[in-house]
């Protein structure tokens, strides 16, 4: 199901989505609600995470018991898992659900990153164009990933490393073009998402400000070329 706006004589296309559930000491997933989301023709269901239930786990039960509905994190905290890691849920829930994954990624905040994960929160944009860079190469799977970053090292080879690793390809072969989508809550968030051609979540914004979003990218997504976006 998707809504279609006229802005300054464009015409642009919103689909509509839902989230599956929210955060409580107990996970309650509705499921007859999204069964019938999928039948009146949504696009998506999405799952989050903060410091109680994660985002993919919830994701898998949905992929079961449904069969058109996109499956989509908003988000997935990127310190807490490697991009590696997070490359093989993607990957996994993508093919089990016969290719309806989009990855939703975010630093999340300090307080939760340092306080409930125990990692340095450091700096997300360039956390961010690591992680991502990682996991594309991942999904390609056109030669086992070497890389090193600030972030990131793969193999890795610093302090208290056994020197053992070698750079790995994924068992897996999966799509090469599982959407992925950064959350952008910040205007520095969506500059860098718009001059990387980076599709991007903006969170809490409304759809009559997609002008201002687009804005606040320097106008990268209108040249931004297939795939390129925001939801």
């Amino acid at each position: 199901m998707q809504i279609t706006h006229k802005d300054e004589g464009k015409e642009l296309i919103m689909k509509l989505g839902l989230m599956a559930s929210g955060f409580g000491p107990q996970i309650r997933i509705d499921m007859a609600r999204i069964k019938e989301a999928e039948a009146l023709g949504y696009d998506s269901v999405w799952t989050a995470e903060a410091w109680g239930n994660d985002a993919i786990t919830p994701l898998a039960w949905i992929a079961a018991q449904t069969s058109k509905i996109k499956l989509g994190t908003a988000i997935m905290q990127m310190p807490a898992r490697t991009p590696a890691m997070c490359a093989m849920q993607a990957l996994t829930v993508d093919q089990l659900s016969g290719g309806r994954m989009i990855v939703g990624l975010g630093p999340s905040g300090p307080q939760v990153i340092e306080g409930w994960h125990g990692v340095a929160y450091g700096k997300p944009l360039k956390r961010t164009r690591e992680y991502i860079a990682i996991m594309r190469e991942i999904f390609r799977r056109e030669k086992p990933v070497e890389f090193q970053g600030e972030y990131y090292q793969m193999p890795y080879k610093g302090p208290g490393s056994s020197g053992l690793g070698k750079p790995l390809r994924s068992i897996l072969h999966g799509r090469i073009d599982i959407p992925i989508y950064t959350a952008t809550i910040s205007p520095q968030g969506r500059r860098d998402g718009g001059r990387s051609r980076r599709r991007i979540h903006p969170g809490v914004d409304h759809a009559e400000r997609a002008r201002d979003i687009r804005a606040a990218s320097g106008g990268g997504f209108p040249q931004g070329g297939r795939g390129q976006g925001f939801r």
